[in-house]
């Protein structure tokens, strides 16, 4: 009988102890390892090596395996020439015992997927596995079943049929590394809606400025950058930001000094007006970020606790019109009698602007109320307001 490596024949017990203590401790670290991949994926190659070690495998990896098409990708891999890897994935992932996916979480080899005589047979078995040498692989689904394309880990055992003890080591790992994945999964879902959400902050024509707790800014979009060189109403002086009036240089630190001051501003709708050189102003509005956003500032100064959105103060109607009409969805007639109203005053002045009779006005400007839920001329001018404020774009 083959005793295990290491093991003292003169005092078999004490060989037998230091084997096992030998074991664990190798497996621990083999755990610790699995979870530091799942924090970062770029450890996964590194641990599939040591997998690979663990089992006594020949060969070891995580694949993908489409449901629908039966194809499968390669993701990690060790023990396999790359030849064989791109021929999997071009032509034998289809023919593989894959094509019946083992339940989730557990080992199952070739021959408890299909009939092993039949296997012997076919393309996988004489084309691909048997020219390396092979004789079985062995799976278990890391993922549930409601993924379309679950990851498995992958085990060639080697010239001989996978035995009980490298199957009771995979089962082993299966949890963890089901796990660990789940936590790659999510980092990669939060990443994703981290770079699809600053990519949207960018897009926006007013400025978006992210700050921390002292003022210093995380984060400018483009629109934002431009007023910050224009050095007028705002500039920022060594990361930091400050404004051109004293007054809301003041606000600022007020409102930024922590993140429950930023959320009673923002919640209560409250700005800060900003004026410049030539008389004109710009509005500062404060924003409570949502913990994606906070979460992924971690590590700069502190990390943001809000934003402000920077626009120029100006009331342009028609440059809104389209989204008017869109949301109302006016006539071209009832919309002329809307913008005509803001821009230019009452019934009267409306007709004549358009050169229609008064009764036309107001037979258009009653659709206008009911459509938009106002009652009142004033109510029109305020809605119109609303839609040049570019955080309703």
């Amino acid at each position: 009988m083959e005793k295990p490596e290491g093991i003292n024949v003169s005092n078999p017990r004490a060989g037998l102890l230091a084997h096992s203590m030998q074991l664990t401790a190798k497996h621990s670290e083999l755990i610790e390892s699995i979870y530091d991949a799942g924090l970062n994926p770029e450890l996964w190659s590194d641990v599939v090596v040591m997998l690979n070690g663990f089992f006594g495998s020949r060969a070891c990896g995580l694949i993908s395996k489409d449901k629908v098409s039966k194809s499968g990708s390669t993701h990690y891999y060790c023990g396999v020439d790359p030849h064989f890897i791109q021929l999997y994935a071009d032509e034998y992932a289809q023919h593989d015992p894959l094509a019946r996916l083992p339940r989730y979480g557990e080992v199952r080899n070739i021959p408890d997927l299909v009939n092993f005589d039949e296997y012997r047979r076919g393309r996988f078995y004489q084309e691909w596995l048997r020219p390396q040498g092979c004789a079985d692989v062995a799976n278990a689904v890391l993922e549930q079943a409601n993924s379309p394309c679950p990851m498995l880990m992958t085990v060639i055992p080697g010239k001989e049929m996978l035995n009980a003890k490298m199957r009771a080591r995979m089962q082993l790992i299966v949890p963890h590394a089901s796990r660990a994945l789940m936590i790659s999964r999510t980092i990669e879902r939060k990443q994703q809606r981290s770079i699809a959400l600053a990519d949207i902050v960018d897009r926006l024509s007013a400025g978006v400025i992210l700050l921390d707790a002292a003022c210093n800014i995380v984060h400018s979009n483009p629109a934002a950058d431009a007023i910050l060189d224009a050095d007028d109403v705002l500039r920022s002086v060594n990361g930091r930001l400050l404004a051109r009036s004293p007054e809301a240089n003041a606000a600022l630190r007020i409102v930024f000094r922590d993140e429950a001051e930023v959320a009673a501003v923002a919640g209560a709708g409250r700005k800060i007006q900003l004026a410049s050189r030539d008389g004109s102003h710009h509005i500062a509005h404060v924003i409570a970020l949502p913990s994606l956003l906070r979460e992924g500032s971690a590590g700069r100064a502190g990390g943001a606790i809000g934003a402000l959105f920077v626009w120029k103060a100006k009331f342009d109607a028609r440059s809104c019109a389209a989204l008017i009409d869109r949301t109302f969805e006016l006539t071209a007639a009832e919309l002329r009698v809307l913008l005509s109203i803001v821009e230019i005053g009452g019934v009267p002045e409306t007709a004549d602007a358009l050169g229609i009779a008064d009764t036309t006005v107001k037979t258009h400007l009653h659709r206008v109320f009911a459509k938009t839920g106002t009652s009142r001329q004033a109510d029109l001018v305020k809605l119109a307001a609303g839609f040049c404020n570019p955080l309703v774009h």
